[in-house]
């Protein structure tokens, strides 16, 4: 099939440029002798992740439980939910996952690993945790070194716990407003990290995994910290508009929505037919990721989605009105590939133009 006969709104990816971009993180991560553990939530197809590891991964990243389990079930069986999980009827499910493959996942407090140790009372194998630690992206984690402490020391008198590693996330790169705040806040990211890692050893863990992980920074050759074991990457496999903002170029862009030109009511505008349910009415306000409308008309220069509604892309440019034809076909690269992978059943793979494989993305929709 040629990708002009697709039904249109769809989720297309271009296989050549994806799998340089697969390749290319895993030698960067070669190069500085670390694991790659490519972030799945990107993509939610376990056959991307397949090709992942097929390339060098060690294993893969998850968001959620039931993206776990899909991913198991297909195959996958090295996997870290890079989250906190909660809830018996959750770790129940982590519990009976361990039984087949090897999974961890992440903690921040000692009432969660409570409920842990609770439900794992009565398992064969040790719920294996790592402590996230905050980097400055203000969201869940380790704060306070006191706390770090506690924490630790409690897990250390827990039976049914093991401590594999610490984890962080450096998600606040992604507003830096220049290439050298990144590396800054990139390097202050690891030595924290790092400096949480010492205090464990300190305190009698070695631990086996130290784990960092943001796009905007490993697109740039910043390096890795002596210490650091793990790197977790996820948008750099497909990319978007803001992760092409932070590298000066969308030609890494592997995805894009296909979508047909239904209207041209006025002299500058343009309707097509994938709005906020298929494009979502995501934006980044500055930094190196910041965006400019909500999508990026490829093979268009300067050409953005003004607006959109929940079926309706509003187009304001009068060139590119006087350029398309009602019927046509054009490509949106997305401002965020994630959660708009989680709008479709299924990506196309293509190689020029045509349709090479009909991926579906059994992830979708696994938000517990």
């Amino acid at each position: 099939m040629k990708i002009k006969e697709l039904e249109t709104p769809c989720l297309l990816i271009d296989r050549e440029i994806m799998m340089d971009n697969i390749r290319r993180m895993q030698l960067y991560a070669d190069k500085y002798n670390v694991n790659l553990r490519p972030h799945t939530k990107t993509h939610k197809m376990p056959a991307l992740a397949k090709l992942q590891e097929q390339v060098g991964a060690k294993g893969i990243t998850v968001a959620k439980v039931g993206e776990a389990e899909v991913m198991a079930e297909n195959g996958l069986n090295d996997i870290f939910i890079a989250n906190q999980i909660v809830g018996e009827g959750k770790l129940s499910t982590i519990k009976k996952l361990a039984e087949s493959i090897d999974i961890s996942f992440g903690v921040d407090s000692i009432e969660q690993c409570k409920m842990i140790e609770k439900v794992f009372s009565d398992s064969q194998k040790q719920a294996q945790v790592l402590i996230e630690i905050e980097v400055g992206e203000n969201r869940s984690g380790i704060i306070e070194e006191s706390d770090f402490v506690l924490l630790v020391d409690y897990i250390k008198n827990c039976s049914h716990v093991n401590l594999l590693g610490i984890f962080s996330h450096d998600g606040h790169t992604y507003k830096a407003k220049d290439l050298d705040e990144c590396r800054i806040l990139y390097n202050d990211a690891q030595i924290r990290t790092l400096h949480f890692a010492r205090l464990a050893e300190e305190q009698g863990c070695k631990l086996e995994t130290v784990s960092i992980g943001s796009t905007p920074p490993l697109m740039h050759d910043f390096g890795v910290m002596e210490g650091i074991t793990e790197l977790r990457v996820g948008t750099y496999i497909l990319m978007d508009v803001a992760q092409g903002n932070a590298i000066g170029t969308y030609s890494n862009c592997a995805a894009s929505v296909l979508t047909t030109v239904i209207s041209k009511p006025t002299k500058e505008r343009v309707i097509t037919d994938v709005g906020a349910k298929g494009l979502t009415m995501q934006t980044r306000s500055g930094g190196i990721c910041a965006t400019t409308g909500l999508g990026y008309i490829k093979d268009f220069d300067h050409v953005y989605v003004n607006q959109v509604y929940d079926e309706h892309a509003i187009i304001y440019n009068e060139t590119f009105r006087n350029t398309v034809e009602i019927g046509q076909k054009v490509e949106i690269i997305p401002n965020h590939i994630c959660p708009v992978c989680n709008l479709y059943d299924n990506g196309y793979l293509i190689s020029g133009d045509e349709v090479v494989e009909d991926i579906p993305i059994l992830c979708r929709g696994k938000l517990q």
